[in-house]
C-alpha cells in the first residue's frame, strides 16, 4: 500500500450538525497534497453557503515525524477572488477554539470584508485536524461531561479541586480509550504544517491569513515554523503565547479579562430603560452577581432539559463568562440573573447535537494536552485556586483550575514552538482593550515576542474578535487597509 493510497484506521465517525458545521467538502473529490499538487473542487454540500463556494479534501500525514504514515482528511473551502485582474494570493482564516472550524467563514463572515479586499484574495476556509467533516476524533465523552461548566473547571463551591482532579481523570480515560491514534497528534505545530500543506496545494508561495483568537497562537506559530512563506498576516484577539504554559496562561487569562469586561456589562445592566436591568447603579451588579452565584451554590434550582439539569452557581458563573464575549450577549446573563433573583429559570438554552460537543470536546482536549505538559499534582491546583479566589472572586478560581491536561496519558511530542521576531516583518496585530478571552495583557505577550515583526493596534472596544466584529470603525479601516494594500501603522497605535 503506498503512501498516497493509505488512510487512517479506527478513528470514530461522529455526525456533523448543519446548522454548525453546514459545508460537508467531497471526500473523494481531491488528490493527496504534495508540493507539486493541487486541490480539486467541487460544489459544497450542505445549506446557507454562497453559491460560489467551492469544497475539496486536502490529505495529510497523520504523523508528521513518520515517512509511512497514515493519512487523514482536511476538509477545505474557498471563494475566488472576485477581481482575477487585483488578485494578489490566499487569505486563509484561521478560526479559534481549539475546537472551532472556518470551513463556512468565505461565505460568513468573510463576506464582510470590504471589496478591495475580496478583490485582493481567494477566502480559504478549512476544519482542521480532529474536526469534521474532515477526520473526525472522539472522546466518548459523559452526556454531564459536556455540559460547558464542567469542561471549564469551576471548583466547587468551598473551593475543593478533588471533583475536578476526578473529572479529568475520567475524560483523560475516555479519550485515551475513544480517541484513537489521531488524537494523539492533535496539536498546534501540526495544525501549522497542515496549514503549509494547503498552501502548497493551492499553489501559492506565500500565503496571507486572518486568525481570530486561539487562531492567533496558530498563526504566530505558523509565521515561527514557515517565515518565509507568509505574505500579509492580521492576528486578532491576541493569545499570550508563553512557550512554558501555552494554554495554561490562556485559560488564566480569564481572570484579568473578566475584571476588564465585567464593568462594562454593569454598566449596560444598570442603564434606565434597559428591559433586562437588574440594578440602578452599576456598583451594584458585581456584588448582586456574587450573592446570587453564592445563593446557588448552597441552593441550585431545578432546571429540566439543561446539562446539568440545575441552575447552580457555576452555571451562572460560566453564563456569565459566555455573556461577556459580546454586548450582543448581555440579555442572556441578566435574563438568568432576574430569573435567580425570583427563584424561576429561563427556557431550556439550545444546545448542539451531542455527536458535535463530542468531536469539539476531543479536539480541544487534544490540542491543549498534547502541545504542553500540565501539571499532575492536586496541590498545585489547590495552591493556584485557592490564591485565584481570593485575588478574583467573579471567576472562583476557575482560571487556574485542573483540566484533562493534567492526567493527559500522552508526553507531548514535541516543544512548544517558541514565537520570536525572526523572520519577516509582515504582521499586524489588532486587538480589543477589553477582552473576556484574550486581554490586552496577553496580547501585549504576544506583541512583545514577535518584536520588529509585528505592528499592534489597539482598539478602545469591549468584546472578543476585533476586525469587522465587536471593534470600532478606526481599528477595522486599519486592519483593511493592510489586507487591500500591505500598509501598516509605522507604529503601535491607539484607536480610541
Amino acid at each position: 500500500m503506498t503512501q498516497r493510497t493509505r488512510t487512517i484506521r479506527n478513528v470514530a465517525i461522529v455526525g456533523v450538525s448543519t446548522a454548525l458545521l453546514a459545508v460537508t467538502a467531497p471526500v473523494t473529490a481531491s488528490v493527496a497534497a504534495s508540493p507539486s499538487e493541487g486541490l480539486v473542487w467541487s460544489a459544497c454540500k450542505g445549506s446557507g453557503i454562497d453559491s460560489r463556494q467551492q469544497c475539496a479534501t486536502l490529505h495529510v500525514p497523520m504523523d508528521y515525524a513518520d515517512p509511512d504514515s497514515p493519512l487523514i482528511d482536511i476538509a477545505v473551502s474557498r471563494i475566488p477572488s472576485e477581481n482575477p485582474e487585483t488578485r494578489r494570493g490566499t487569505l486563509l482564516l484561521i478560526p479559534g477554539g481549539p475546537g472551532g472550524s472556518s470551513l463556512n467563514d468565505p461565505s460568513g463572515k468573510g463576506q464582510k470584508l470590504p471589496q478591495d479586499v475580496l478583490d485582493t484574495y481567494d477566502l480559504v476556509g478549512f476544519a482542521p485536524r480532529g474536526l469534521a467533516p474532515s477526520t473526525p476524533v472522539d472522546c466518548g465523552l459523559d452526556h454531564g461531561d459536556l455540559a460547558t461548566s464542567k469542561l471549564r473547571p469551576w471548583p466547587a463551591a468551598d473551593g475543593s479541586v478533588d471533583g475536578n482532579m476526578a473529572t479529568a481523570r475520567r475524560m483523560a480515560d475516555a479519550c485515551a480509550a475513544n480517541g484513537g491514534e489521531l488524537i494523539q497528534h492533535l496539536g498546534t505545530a501540526n495544525e501549522a504544517r497542515d496549514i503549509d500543506r494547503l498552501r502548497a496545494a493551492l499553489g501559492e508561495r506565500k500565503l496571507s491569513a486572518w486568525g481570530v483568537s486561539y487562531g492567533t497562537y496558530v498563526g504566530a506559530v505558523y509565521a515561527q515554523m514557515f517565515p518565509h512563506r507568509t505574505d500579509r498576516i492580521v492576528l486578532d484577539s491576541n493569545d499570550n503565547p508563553d512557550p512554558a504554559r501555552v494554554a495554561r496562561a490562556w485559560l488564566a487569562g480569564h481572570e484579568q479579562g473578566v475584571e476588564d469586561t465585567f464593568p462594562d456589562f454593569a454598566a449596560w445592566a444598570s442603564k434606565p430603560g434597559n428591559p433586562d436591568r437588574v440594578a440602578s447603579r452599576a456598583a451594584e451588579v458585581r456584588p448582586l452577581f456574587l450573592r446570587l452565584a453564592a445563593l446557588l451554590d448552597r441552593e441550585p434550582l431545578p432546571w429540566p432539559g439543561a446539562n446539568p439539569e440545575e441552575l447552580n452557581g457555576n452555571v451562572l458563573r460560566q453564563t456569565m463568562l459566555d455573556s461577556l464575549y459580546s454586548p450582543s450577549r448581555y440579555p442572556t446573563l441578566a435574563k438568568l440573573m432576574r430569573a435567580a433573583q425570583q427563584g424561576t429559570v429561563p427556557p431550556t438554552p439550545a444546545a448542539p447535537p451531542e455527536a458535535v460537543l463530542q468531536n469539539v470536546a476531543a479536539v480541544g482536549a487534544g490540542t491543549l494536552c498534547n502541545d504542553v505538559a500540565w501539571p499532575t499534582s492536586k496541590a498545585v491546583y489547590e495552591k493556584d485556586v485557592a490564591e485565584s479566589r481570593a485575588k478574583y472572586p467573579l471567576t472562583a478560581g476557575m482560571p487556574r483550575n485542573a483540566m484533562p491536561c493534567a492526567a493527559w496519558p500522552y508526553p507531548p511530542r514535541e516543544a512548544p514552538v517558541r514565537v520570536t521576531g525572526r523572520g519577516p516583518s509582515n504582521i499586524l496585530l489588532v486587538q480589543n482593550e477589553r477582552d473576556v478571552v484574550t486581554p490586552l495583557s496577553g496580547a501585549l505577550k504576544l506583541r512583545q515576542a514577535l518584536g520588529r515583526r509585528a505592528v499592534m493596534v489597539t482598539v478602545n472596544s469591549v468584546g472578543h474578535d476585533a476586525y469587522l466584529a465587536n471593534g470600532n470603525a478606526c481599528g477595522d479601516r486599519t486592519v483593511s487597509r493592510f489586507l487591500a494594500t500591505g500598509q501598516r501603522p509605522g507604529k503601535d497605535t491607539y484607536c480610541a
